[in-house]
């Protein structure tokens, strides 16, 4: 939804080059002549806008106005090596699809807004289920699979993750259309985007036939489609949607005079690439350690999100009501000011925070404003808590607690959570004097769509510990769920504005429900090709030792894997090395000491840190200088001196 997805824009067409990428399918401009954009002139700092291994979606974004995602059912491995041999020639990469969208963007600029109608293209992308690669491989994608880590969440599926994320009553996977036990299986994910609706059709017409010819067979079609006239880039409650995205290190350019922020776009950050795609820096966390195969590729989220359109707007004229009566809001209230104040924003997509009285137009072709601050509004007297999009991202104004002095950091704690959106709504508007199709009861919602480098620490923990959860952030008075996209429950709502009075609570239902889910993995080109000729091998190849030099800090849950050794800081807050099934091997006896992270410091230490940075258990005895702790493929886990002496061991070695 707002601030948690991105509906497609006007159609975003991909060229390359001095002719047509074969990823690129080209519409010829009222001319005749193909729709071809020269190659943009890159500036080399920054790279991933010129990599043909990245698929277009995860970091440039299509940005279409129509697309399905085909959900497929492989018949055998030898009938999809061949669909993907021959598809994989037609996948967009980044290069493609950020040199369109450049071009399309400067074309519109140009002509004041318009979409330019010579400027058009079809877009492909593929992602897999660890089903689907545990097929196309001939076994596990991944040999190790550590208990709490992405890995496992993939392995597992969304289905039985489900009451983890707070898939249940309406949301229960035995009530799914795709995802579920009931279903077809799912093994691949195509999505096919274009900017008009004849272009797409042409374009499934197509994958439909070479997913005939190799024995495949389509297990769900989900469409999606930008939503019409004054309810363009709207999602289906009538908000703005897709405002805040974070720019990308080496995609994005900085600013010049704020360089953790994107040029041009103010408030937008510019997050670790390693957060959106395998194998690069990420913000703060370790690296999951994924097989190489994996590298430049980006786990894939969908989910089916069913919206009850004149259900959610009748609750909201309803607890006006309620609010009304306890007197806790302005007499001039209105169902848009209590809805602004549920989502976080206006329908334009004005933030409350800087427009608290009022929905505010924007002048045509302006980007929407997500120049947003919750500083000094920590405990949401202006912009709730339990706001939609404090909730997906509480930005510079989140302190996890009442005590707390000042906000947690954006730089190495937020910005690791971010994730790339790529939502679109499905189903016709909401509209009474409409036919059947915009009745209460016709299908329509969004698709959401998202991509991470890490499940669990991504959207998981968005999903789970921000969005689910009643009591993020903690307050004496629980904040409450998600108030727009959440399960049923109370929320604490602020009252008399800035100046602030006691919360009162609101008793919410529940008008977005989970119709659908999967989790997919979207690799890089190369691996496409690899996986279509069966060279990746079962299990993503041989354990290998693991070194981390200093500064180095495990979070609680946190592991550094090698299969026979499992380094992991425990929720208990002490250090354990537990073995491939999970079975304990040692503990540092730390649990209860009040330590909440494991560092790896300057001195060569590793030290079981508390609160206030001070050790609770450290070894090895004697601070040395350039020491590495490292993870061993025999199980050990030790400390090693710069000059190759074992300074401590938990001789764990088998």
């Amino acid at each position: 939804m707002n601030d948690s997805t991105t509906t497609h824009a006007p159609g975003t067409p991909a060229t390359f080059g001095n002719g047509a990428s074969p990823a690129t399918t080209l519409v010829p401009t009222p001319s005749g002549a193909p729709g071809v954009i020269p190659a943009q002139t890159t500036d080399r700092a920054l790279p991933l806008r010129r990599s043909t291994e990245i698929q277009g979606d995860i970091l440039a974004g299509f940005r279409k106005d129509h697309v399905r995602l085909l959900l497929l059912t492989f018949g055998n491995q030898r009938g999809a090596r061949g669909w993907l041999d021959r598809l994989r020639h037609r996948i967009a990469t980044t290069r493609d699809v950020a040199a369109f969208n450049a071009a399309f963007s400067r074309a519109r600029h140009n002509s004041a807004g318009d979409d330019p109608s010579g400027l058009r293209s079809v877009w492909r992308s593929v992602s897999f289920t660890h089903d689907g690669l545990t097929l196309l491989i001939g076994g596990a994608p991944c040999a190790d699979v550590p208990r709490g880590s992405t890995q496992e969440a993939f392995a597992q599926g969304m289905a039985k993750r489900a009451e983890l994320l707070g898939d249940t009553g309406q949301n229960d996977p035995a009530h799914w259309l795709f995802g579920g036990r009931q279903n077809a299986p799912v093994h691949a994910v195509l999505t096919v985007a274009a900017d008009r609706s004849e272009e797409l059709s042409a374009a499934l017409a197509h994958e439909r036939e070479e997913i005939a010819r190799q024995g495949l067979a389509v297990a769900f079609e989900q469409n999606g489609a930008t939503l019409q006239g004054e309810r363009r880039g709207k999602e289906h409650f009538g908000f703005k949607d897709g405002i805040s995205q974070p720019a990308v290190a080496g995609f994005d350019e900085p600013d010049p005079e704020h360089p953790e922020y994107q040029r041009g776009k103010p408030g937008t950050r510019i997050i670790a690439a390693g957060e959106f795609v395998v194998g690069h820096l990420t913000d703060h966390r370790l690296p999951s350690w994924l097989p190489e195969w994996m590298n430049d590729g980006s786990f894939h989220v969908v989910r089916r999100l069913a919206q009850d359109v004149p259900g959610w707007w009748a609750q909201v004229a309803d607890q006006l009501r309620a609010l009304r009566e306890r007197g806790a809001v302005p007499e001039e209230a209105t169902t848009e000011w209590l809805a602004a104040r549920l989502v976080g924003r206006w329908r334009s997509g004005a933030p409350v925070a800087k427009y608290p009285d009022a929905d505010v137009t924007a002048a045509p072709g302006a980007e929407p404003d997500n120049d947003i601050s919750f500083d000094g509004d920590f405990e949401g007297r202006v912009t709730p808590l339990c706001s939609h999009i404090r909730k997906v991202n509480p930005r510079d104004g989140l302190t996890v607690d009442e005590a707390a002095q000042e906000p947690l950091a954006l730089k190495g704690a937020l910005d690791g959570r971010r994730i790339m959106r790529r939502g679109i709504p499905y189903g016709l508007p909401f509209d009474p004097a409409g036919g059947a199709g915009n009745g209460p009861d016709a299908p329509r919602g969004l698709l959401f769509v998202s991509y991470q480098a890490d499940l669990i620490a991504q959207f998981e923990f968005v999903q789970r510990t921000w969005v689910d959860s009643g009591d993020f952030p903690s307050r004496e008075k629980p904040v409450g769920r998600d108030a727009m996209i959440g399960r049923e429950g109370v929320v604490s709502f602020p009252t008399g504005g800035a100046e602030g009075g006691d919360p009162v609570e609101l008793s919410l239902r529940q008008f977005v429900r989970t119709e659908g889910a999967v989790y997919a993995f979207a690799p890089s080109l190369s691996a496409l090709e690899r996986l279509a000729k069966g060279t990746v091998p079962v299990g993503g190849g041989p354990a290998a030792d693991r070194v981390l030099t200093a500064v180095r800090t495990l979070q609680r849950g946190e592991v550094v894997s090698t299969r026979k050794a499992r380094l992991r800081f425990e929720a208990d807050g002490d250090l354990v090395v537990r073995d491939e099934n999970e079975t304990e091997r040692w503990r540092a006896g730390a649990a209860g000491l009040g330590a909440v992270r494991a560092e790896l410091r300057a001195d060569g230490r590793l030290v079981l840190a508390d609160s206030e940075g001070g050790a609770v258990w450290s070894a090895p005895a004697e601070p040395s200088p350039g020491s590495t702790l490292e993870v061993l493929t025999d199980g050990d886990v030790l400390i090693r001196a710069a000059d190759g002496t074992v300074l401590w061991s938990t001789g764990t070695a088998r």
